[in-house]
């Protein structure tokens, strides 16, 4: 699921490749296939507002015990010198985390 962070036609997005399950959620999360499929979003959601009251993202209720680790992406060797540039961030020591 790839989320838009700026205005129309200012690139720039984040793709969820994982979450951790909070709530109402059975089936797996890590990898961006199955987040999708657990959280029923498809080519519907397009455009979809993110602030909205039936699908959003929230802020965490203790951001003060987060660690972000920062690392290159993965699976993008044909991204040249992109490939190396740390613009991969998890929360460290999660478990749902889809690649190490």
């Amino acid at each position: 699921m790839n989320v838009v962070t700026q205005p129309e036609g200012v690139a720039s997005a984040v793709l969820l490749r994982a979450l951790e399950p909070v709530k109402n959620l059975d089936t797996g999360t890590k990898g961006p296939g199955l987040l999708c499929k657990a959280m029923h979003v498809d080519k519907r959601h397009n455009g979809h507002d993110l602030e909205s009251d039936d699908l959003y993202i929230a802020d965490p209720e203790d951001r003060a015990r987060l660690v972000i680790v920062k690392r290159p992406r993965v699976g993008v060797d044909y991204a040249r010198h992109w490939a190396r540039r740390l613009l991969r961030f998890y929360v460290k020591g999660n478990a749902y985390v889809s690649k190490r």
